[in-house]
């Protein structure tokens, strides 16, 4: 493994237990649906990961548009995984697996090849 791939991996472990626990409140103490829970789970989750991985992983300056493309592209596959989820009545487990599966390889070649790409 990659040393830059170790360090998203080590952010995306600490994004991950935030993601989960607020999902899981969501989800078991507010009756929220998956889809939703996953999507605000996401929210707060992708704004600690976007900076912890700007400055730790690839040490690029953070900026509106890097946040904004990074937000939006992992908010859409959080609320896909979370709207399949739904539709499937997947347990709300597996989904935060698999979703967490998904983002974390899918996250790090878009923040790598795209969000925080060396702009020439």
């Amino acid at each position: 493994m990659s040393k830059l791939f170790l360090k998203y991996l080590s952010v995306g472990v600490v994004n991950t237990m935030l993601h989960w626990v607020v999902f899981a409140w969501l989800v078991y103490k507010e009756d929220c649906s998956q889809a939703t829970s996953n999507l605000y789970a996401f929210c707060i989750a992708v704004t600690f990961s976007f900076f912890a991985n700007s400055y730790v992983t690839f040490q690029k300056k953070p900026t509106t548009v890097r946040y904004i493309a990074f937000v939006a592209f992992m908010g859409a596959l959080s609320y896909v995984s979370g709207f399949f989820a739904d539709q499937i009545n997947l347990p709300p487990i597996l989904t935060l697996v698999t979703f967490s599966a998904i983002s974390l390889i899918v996250g790090f070649f878009y923040s790598k090849l795209i969000v925080f790409k060396d702009i020439k």
